[in-house]
């Protein structure tokens, strides 16, 4: 029965289930690391995803859905900068204000551009692939590994390099360093001659590009279709993931892999096991309250988290 369930397929669907959290999760990093929280995540995921399926369908063209998320993804995180940055409303309202309004603005466009609300995309992205010019019986390992590992959508590669290239970026570069600092003291930042507004915009607008892109990947590669509220708590799965990656990259990678793997389990018991499936479908916020719960005490944010900068007069 074991063997049924965990096997290539099942570790290749938990990837391909991590990537929008792994995304949204990123978001949440370079945003709160600046000292700006964004409870946004969820409708940021959402309306990329909307956005991602409505471009495609009338462009024929998914990649220019996909850069249509994260430009609508972008706008989003630019108002949330506006309202929490310079206006210094508080930034979890500001959030929950951007998750109603995505909740609210996606099924009226549904409704407008299609008069529906569950939207298949006509078209997907191709599937990158190894071929394998050998077969055998000796050959099933590397046939297992290469779909794991090989098989995927280019955003699954993308957002590996995407991974990589903020880890750099946070720890290894001069940017990096004013980021962090702004988000632990930005008053000594300050001092030092770090613009901590500019600083802030640029990682929330990061934040909204990376959720944007998050939901194209949500609908146009995991779901293939959009639906009213496709984001399903994922957004705020992806802040979990951050906590449990104590706020860096690899670490967000890590637990979003792990929620990822409790879905993908949700999905495969299904069937098999004979209980209700409500109490399946709750494998993965389970797994979340419980990883939440055990981070508590060892994962502490960004001394400046949430709070709003007041530039010194005189």
């Amino acid at each position: 029965m074991l063997g049924g369930i965990f096997n290539a397929d099942f570790f290749a669907s938990s990837i391909r289930i991590a990537i929008p959290l792994a995304l949204a999760g990123l978001g949440g990093v370079f945003s709160e690391k600046s000292g700006v929280i964004n409870i946004g995540l969820e409708g940021m995921m959402l309306t990329g995803a909307f956005t991602a399926v409505a471009v495609t369908n009338f462009s024929q063209n998914p990649w220019l859905g996909v850069f249509a998320a994260v430009l609508v993804g972008i706008v989003l995180g630019l108002i949330h900068a506006v309202t929490s940055i310079t206006f210094k409303a508080n930034q979890i309202v500001s959030g929950v204000a951007i998750n109603l309004f995505a909740s609210g603005i996606t099924v009226f466009l549904s409704w407008l551009f299609f008069n529906e609300t569950q939207i298949m995309a006509v078209t997907n992205l191709p599937i990158w692939g190894i071929p394998i010019p050998f077969a055998g019986e000796g050959s099933s390992m590397i046939r297992n590994l290469i779909v794991i590992f090989l098989h995927h959508s280019p955003l699954v590669f993308i957002t590996a390099f995407i991974f990589v290239i903020a880890h750099f970026t946070l720890f290894k570069t001069p940017f990096g360093l004013r980021l962090r600092s702004v988000g632990e003291y930005p008053e000594a930042a300050d001092t030092m001659g770090v613009n901590v507004i500019k600083m802030r915009y640029i990682a929330v607008l990061t934040s909204g590009a990376l959720a944007g892109l998050s939901g194209s990947f949500l609908s146009l590669e995991q779901a293939h279709f959009f639906v009213k509220e496709i984001s399903g708590g994922r957004g705020f799965i992806a802040l979990a993931a951050m906590i449990f990656g104590k706020w860096t990259p690899l670490g967000t990678a890590g637990a979003a892999l792990l929620f990822g793997f409790g879905e993908a389990l949700s999905i495969r018991l299904q069937g098999i096991l004979d209980i209700p499936v409500q109490f399946i479908n709750m494998v993965p916020y389970v797994l979340a309250i419980f990883v939440l719960v055990s981070a508590i005490g060892r994962a502490i944010p960004p001394a400046a988290d949430g709070i709003p900068y007041e530039k010194e007069v005189g």
